[in-house]
């Protein structure tokens, strides 16, 4: 069975039990699409462990990742800038266009996660307390979470500032 996603598409959730292919299309061709699960398994294949997906100039998320690898004791995530290759491969598994800048990112072997979704996921992952404060957060309705979200985010050099490259 295959799911034809397009390369737009905000949020891609497969069930855990499923045999489920997706099919991103970058182009409007659909004789071109490339099956970005396939194409990306090898990224899950001797690591488990879930990848977050970072913008690399951005001051405000190399922070972010700073902090999460500081209360990451157990070192359950990996971390990749969206602007590298392998950011962008992962962009396309998780639906979304391979130069979309706009969320982190959180991709798991089966599924991934966008905007606030995926901070309260990443804060599942961290030490305490952030776990217990992730569970809390969730019954706060998505939009609102993720209206706040993209405030920050849409505004996030003009507040943080950027850099030329990649610090982490």
């Amino acid at each position: 069975m295959a799911i034809l996603v397009p390369a737009s598409f905000g949020r891609l959730t497969v069930p855990s039990r499923a045999q489920v292919r997706v099919r991103v299309f970058a182009s409007a061709n659909p004789r071109t699409s490339v099956d970005w699960v396939k194409e990306t398994s090898s990224f899950f294949e001797q690591d488990k462990r879930p990848i977050m997906l970072f913008d690399g100039v951005c001051n405000l998320c190399n922070g972010g990742v700073k902090f999460v690898r500081d209360h990451d004791h157990n070192r359950s995530i990996r971390f990749e800038a969206l602007q590298s290759e392998a950011g962008k491969k992962l962009l396309m598994r998780s639906g979304r266009a391979p130069d979309d800048i706009s969320s982190v990112v959180l991709v798991e072997k089966d599924r991934s996660y966008i905007k606030s979704e995926a901070v309260l996921k990443i804060m599942k992952y961290i030490d305490l307390p952030f776990p217990q404060l992730a569970f809390f957060l969730q019954f706060s309705p998505l939009f609102v979470r993720d209206f706040l979200y993209e405030n920050v985010a849409n505004n996030r050099y003009a507040m943080f500032g950027r850099s030329d490259s990649c610090e982490i």
